[in-house]
């Protein structure tokens, strides 16, 4: 069996016996260390645009008509916990995307992603989610927060392992993607390393109101601030198809393998009060709503 084959083989076996054991009770992810930025990230580009606050413990991104910048983790990571500190632009913040997301590098990439759309002043910031699979996305759920994101820091947190991909802010679960590709058929992101990014762009042909509503560069430089830069993952190569450690790691536990009854409560509060638009619930882009959507409970 050539070498290629050979790690297929083994992480296709993980994936049975793992998909195999029974689920238990839920927890709340493990606490978040926080380090400073250069232990885990490095510029992605326009590094002159990235401010380093108390040694690297907290970094301003700034954008403005010249560029905006981005960074992203030093590792791949196979499965994990990631989260993120983040104060969003402050006023009139239409037009511009602030990211957090994990992604792989190849054309039929899996990511799973918040992306923070600006709006005008007064008007309530617009959470967006997606998780990509083999390239495909289309699976936006939209959510306007019960906070304001630009007064202090918010946690931005995401699980992610053979069971499940979890979204967290300050530890409400506002989504939940199910591994289930055994008995739907629905792709799962397991065998794709994955980079950790954020970023800070003009997206102002699409972000706010459908691109009505422009960037307004007399209010530039826009900040986002970030600290509390928590990674805790099995970091793997490119070419990883499992990790070494998979099965041993606190995420892969029972109790991590789904949400429990108080936090599907949270999340269908979540649906009910503050969520705007759900691809579940589409009929003009699905007439039968994914397979996936009952699944998650998530509708």
């Amino acid at each position: 069996m050539a070498p290629g084959a050979a790690a297929a083989a083994v992480a296709m076996a993980v994936v049975a016996v793992l998909l195999a054991a029974e689920g238990g009770l839920a927890a709340a992810p493990r606490k978040p260390v926080d380090v400073p930025f250069q232990k885990n990230y490095v510029p992605t580009w326009a590094e002159d645009h990235i401010h380093y606050v108390d040694g690297g413990r907290e970094v301003q991104l700034y954008l403005d008509r010249s560029s905006g910048t981005g960074f992203q983790t030093r590792g791949s990571y196979l499965f994990g916990h990631f989260s993120m500190h983040i104060k969003l632009v402050a006023g009139d913040s239409a037009g511009t995307v602030t990211a957090f997301y994990l992604s792989s590098q190849n054309s039929e990439h899996d990511e799973i992603d918040f992306e923070f759309l600006g709006n005008r002043t007064g008007q309530p910031y617009i959470l967006q989610t997606n998780v990509f699979t083999g390239g495909k996305g289309d699976r936006e759920q939209r959510i306007y927060l019960w906070f304001d994101p630009t007064k202090e820091y918010h946690s931005y947190a995401v699980l992610w392992n053979l069971y499940m991909v979890a979204f967290f802010v300050d530890d409400v679960p506002i989504r939940v993607f199910k591994n289930s590709s055994a008995d739907l058929g629905v792709r799962y992101p397991f065998s794709q390393p994955m980079k950790l990014y954020s970023s800070l762009w003009n997206a102002d042909d699409w972000a706010t109101r459908g691109g009505r509503e422009k960037t307004d560069w007399a209010n530039a430089p826009f900040v986002a601030s970030y600290r509390g830069f928590h990674v805790d993952g099995c970091e793997a190569s490119a070419e990883a198809r499992y990790c070494a450690t998979q099965g041993a790691r606190w995420w892969d536990q029972p109790e991590f393998r789904d949400l429990d009854a108080a936090q599907y409560r949270k999340l269908a509060d979540v649906r009910r009060r503050y969520t705007i638009y759900n691809y579940c619930a589409d009929k003009d882009r699905y007439a039968a709503a994914p397979p996936e959507c009952a699944r998650d409970r998530d509708v």
